[in-house]
């Protein structure tokens, strides 16, 4: 292949310790291409980002009115779809007249590692990655076809001591020491309370026990907070954690301990389903798909049942309960290694508390929510 390196820029605002970790990344990223003896391109997508990921996606706020409004959305989701495969796919095909992109992602394409099965006729598929523990697929889940179709994933076939190796091997020694990235998409990892609150006006309000409504503290606006998260209020008894935002009060409703049944539903509704390949084929006469589910990024896979009514929605039945489900977050559906897209969950169906049911779960899930609320 003739290879060009691209350099995104898509954030430009220095961190709380006035440190920009984008100096340091285009620094590094020189140093690989000169040393792969291969020619390097910045591009400029800070406007862009701005426009499409922080402040609007479809025409609406994302990432602060939602915030605002009490959801919790996915913007590195997003990030994926409007920004490396949009703004940046059509750069390359366009400005640069590449024929494909590749990106470091860990998923793998029906198409194969390179494109080499590529078929003009035929949709692509987007699979899961060998080294599950780094599989990326979630973040892929709204990427669109036309993208995808000419989007080659040389990582997805190997596990991630393995690039390693190989990266030492080619002499890439001074990137492979490097910590991975973390944080919210180009903008990096940071004090994330800080980071929105220059974004978003607090807004402060009560924290307020369901059991008993007493109020158990203050809080500084719907923006710092998402389900399932522990509030960390000095001089209560016990830990307490988020069960909801009530827009109408401006309180937070919280809930005594990590398995209290208040967190935990098996049921959702979805709105605006993205196929990433085609829409699956759903029982002619029950509407029903059976496929499997996870709506954050590293959690098991869940089998359910899915039915699609008539406006589109999508209404998700769960195998077993699952605890914060999230409204604004994306379900993402699964049929085997295949991801089959994603939707937003628009709507969170009662909980173990309103139905009165027990919690149950096994070691493996006490053991993921144990990750969750560290």
């Amino acid at each position: 292949f003739n290879v060009t390196g691209v350099f995104m820029k898509n954030w430009d605002i220095k961190d709380e310790t006035g440190f920009c970790k984008i100096e340091e990344d285009y620094e590094d990223a020189q140093w690989v291409c000169k040393k792969l003896e291969i020619p390097l391109v910045e591009v400029n997508f800070v406007k862009e980002y701005w426009h499409n990921i922080f402040w609007y996606v479809c025409e609406c706020f994302y990432l602060t009115e939602q915030y605002e409004n009490g959801y919790t959305p996915n913007p590195d989701i997003m990030c994926n779809k409007y920004i490396k495969f949009d703004y940046f796919f059509n750069f390359a095909r366009t400005k640069l007249q590449a024929d494909a992109i590749a990106t470091g992602h860990y998923v793998r394409s029906s198409f194969g590692p390179y494109l080499e099965y590529f078929k003009p006729d035929t949709n692509v598929s987007l699979l899961q990655a060998i080294d599950q523990k780094k599989d990326q697929t979630f973040f892929l889940c709204q990427t669109p076809q036309q993208a995808l179709r000419y989007s080659m994933f040389p990582l997805g076939g190997y596990l991630k001591e393995d690039v390693k190796r190989i990266a030492q091997e080619a002499g890439l020694d001074k990137v492979v020491s490097k910590k991975e990235s973390t944080g919210i998409c180009f903008v990096g990892k940071r004090n994330f309370q800080n980071f929105i609150s220059e974004y978003i006006l607090d807004k402060p309000g009560d924290f307020v026990n369901l059991d008993d409504g007493q109020v158990l503290g203050k809080h500084r606006g719907f923006h710092h907070w998402t389900v399932g998260q522990n509030i960390r209020v000095e001089g209560l008894p016990a830990p307490y954690y988020v069960y909801k935002k009530d827009v109408d009060t401006n309180n937070i409703i919280v809930v005594k301990g990590t398995h209290h049944p208040a967190l935990y539903s098996d049921f959702i509704i979805t709105k605006n389903p993205n196929w990433i390949s085609s829409e699956p084929e759903f029982n002619s006469f029950t509407r029903i798909l059976n496929c499997n589910f996870r709506f954050q990024h590293r959690d098991p896979l869940v089998p359910c049942t899915v039915h699609k009514n008539l406006t589109n929605q999508l209404i998700i039945h769960l195998s077993q309960q699952l605890r914060a489900l999230t409204e604004g977050q994306f379900a993402v559906l699964y049929n085997g290694e295949e991801c089959l897209g994603s939707a937003i969950i628009s709507f969170r169906g009662p909980s173990y508390y309103s139905l009165k049911q027990e919690v149950k779960m096994d070691h493996q899930q006490n053991d993921e929510i144990r990750k969750q609320v560290a």
